[in-house]
């Protein structure tokens, strides 16, 4: 059943006064403009709140909230759920909701004509001209990492919660619980010193702390994982990245199909960059790595806390299964960089310094602003047999479950670096789609938000 039809059935059964749509990836973000436009279509007049890892207020205001909001009903884009309470409380307020939904959509308005005037002065390169301008490493004067010791794909079960701690980056964690501010080890002002939160946060850290000894000592939680390491170059049109079954690199194991920027940045000299510029053409031996982690077992514990009527402990057993998937990540990149790629045997980082990647290489993750396509974890997916291998599945919109999972790719050349896409034009578009065998319209579905144009 599609998304719209179980909303359908779930207002006309519930009747609430409020329609709440989360995005957790980006296929998310049309299906809430399509939602929209249906109950404008059939009638419905409950205002919209929208919110979501994926969604922005930019995004609600150009593309979600001129398709169904109005004074009456007016869609509204809330940054987490604790702000939800006072927004919901505005619009069910019957004196508030006029005067409250006639100052969002008046800001709604300044947004969609600011952005529609910086996408009018954007200038963006044909596919042809960007591809011109990639960027280029000489890998005969810098030539990549040397083969991996352990190739192929390497099953991880020996990690535990307790190894993972050091590798804990613990200001994300006062973020879930809306607690602004730097957390010691990261500078300053010291989270628990600042005079608006500190109490409150030393109080969430110290509960975060006992609950994270009773873990590690009932072991409800653990930990799994798969890496891969396989012979690698650059397409021969440098557009994307083959993988081979063998050091021959006469049969091609599998294909990613990477995006490259088109906006003119700067003074327009600058490189247009993909991430297959990191790899090496043919004729140089190369190599790329990719991994998928994940924490087990918070969905169950979760829910023993909810049906205990616990919710506290509940957001606080998913916001330490996120921090423990992460941390493993940390973990699992070095060991990666030092033990089963072996590129830099002899790194000697502390926790703290790979927070702030001191390292060669990086580790982007499909769906994200250097590839920003979740349609590639398939390929990752199939290639690691990565749910065989570790349990971690694929949900049809490709988030991953457990929802507390990791997938990245690594890059190990030290000229490897993070960058945005950002928008793509039709040209590309239509390039990509070929070359992954998939359809325009397809395509143009998952990477909607970074499209350079409408139709």
């Amino acid at each position: 059943m599609q998304p719209w039809a179980k909303i359908k059935i779930a207002i006309d059964e519930f009747k609430p006064d409020v329609i709440g749509l989360s995005g957790l990836i980006t296929p998310s973000l049309d299906e809430m403009v399509f939602v929209a436009k249906q109950m404008r279509k059939e009638g419905y007049t409950q205002p919209i709140l929208i919110g979501g890892a994926t969604t922005s207020e930019l995004h609600t205001a150009v593309k979600i909230e001129p398709s169904y909001g109005t004074k009456e009903h007016p869609v509204v884009h809330v940054l987490d759920a604790s702000r939800s309470v006072t927004v919901v409380r505005s619009l069910l307020n019957a004196v508030d909701r006029l005067d409250y939904s006639a100052d969002v959509m008046e800001r709604y308005q300044e947004m969609r004509e600011d952005f529609y005037a910086t996408n009018k002065e954007r200038k963006v390169r044909t596919l042809k001209d960007a591809q011109a301008k990639r960027f280029q490493i000489d890998f005969a004067a810098k030539p990549p990492a040397p083969a991996p010791k352990h190739m192929g794909i390497t099953v991880l079960n020996e990690y535990k919660i307790v190894d993972v701690v050091p590798f804990i980056d613990w200001e994300p964690f006062f973020q879930t619980w809306d607690l602004k501010g730097r957390y010691p080890n990261k500078g300053y002002p010291k989270i628990f010193q600042d005079e608006r939160v500190g109490v409150e946060a030393k109080k969430t850290f110290d509960d975060a702390q006992t609950l994270l000894a009773e873990i590690i000592e009932g072991g409800a939680l653990s930990l799994k994982g798969v890496i891969g390491l396989f012979h690698a170059n650059q397409s021969e049109d440098g557009e994307d990245i083959e993988v081979f079954e063998d050091s021959e690199r006469t049969r091609v194991a599998a294909r990613f199909c990477q995006l490259r920027q088109q906006v003119v940045w700067g003074d327009g000299s600058e490189n247009q960059f993909s991430q297959a510029d990191f790899i090496a053409p043919r004729g140089t031996d190369d190599h790329f790595g990719m991994f998928a982690v994940s924490c087990f077992g918070a969905e169950d514990l979760a829910e023993t806390f909810r049906a205990n009527g616990d919710d506290y402990t509940r957001i606080m057993v998913q916001a330490l299964a996120d921090r423990f998937v992460e941390a493993l990540a940390e973990l699992v990149h070095r060991d990666m960089r030092v033990k089963y790629w072996g590129f830099a045997p002899d790194e000697k980082f502390e926790p703290k310094d790979l927070l702030k990647c001191r390292y060669d290489g990086i580790r982007p993750a499909p769906g994200y602003p250097s590839q920003p396509d979740h349609t590639e974890k398939t390929t990752m997916w199939d290639l690691l047999k990565a749910e065989a291998n570790t349990g971690i599945q694929l949900t049809e919109t490709l988030s991953m479950l457990p929802a507390a999972s990791v997938s990245a790719f690594v890059y190990a050349h030290p000229c490897a670096q993070y960058f945005a896409v950002d928008k793509v034009d039709k040209d590309q578009v239509e390039s990509y789609a070929n070359r992954k065998g998939m359809s325009v319209s397809e395509i143009e579905k998952w990477l909607s938000p970074i499209l350079n144009y409408n139709d």
